[in-house]
């Protein structure tokens, strides 16, 4: 549960952690085992949310867009990634991932590691992901 905001604490909202439940990755943007924990909403007037999210080895997003960019910081495990058109690449703990507006892009985890990752992006107009078709085997394997 959140804090109550008070002038005590200059109006600061505490998130406590394993106060927000994990959520499975939902089947349609997701190919194998994800889990997402809630990290920070967007409040307005700010528009950036956060989540942690974990992909089990092999498992992965769909191809999506954002409409003000997505960051990612790799936090454990290896990962992969793409943006459309471009190769397939690694990526390990402490690497960060700009990907910015409106490119198509997908990430997850390797094939038999597993990966986890702060995501941050801003909402724009309530919405801050369009979700496209899943990523092929051929494509996640970089064929």
């Amino acid at each position: 549960m959140e804090t109550q905001r008070s002038a005590e604490t200059g109006g600061q909202v505490i998130l406590r952690n394993g106060s927000q439940p994990s959520i499975k990755g939902p089947d349609a943007w997701f190919t194998g085992v994800v889990r997402i924990d809630p990290l920070f909403p967007a409040r307005l007037p700010a528009r950036a949310s956060g989540a942690y999210v974990t992909f089990e080895p092999g498992a992965r997003t769909a191809w999506h867009t954002y409409p003000l960019g997505q960051a990612l910081i790799i936090t454990a495990g290896v990962g992969r990634v793409q943006t459309e058109g471009g190769p397939v690449q690694e990526v390990r703990p402490g690497d960060t991932v700009w990907f910015p507006p409106h490119v198509r892009h997908w990430h997850g985890a390797a094939p038999g590691v597993a990966m986890t990752h702060v995501s941050v992006a801003e909402e724009l107009d309530g919405k801050n992901v369009d979700w496209l078709e899943k990523v092929s085997e051929s494509e996640y394997q970089g064929d």
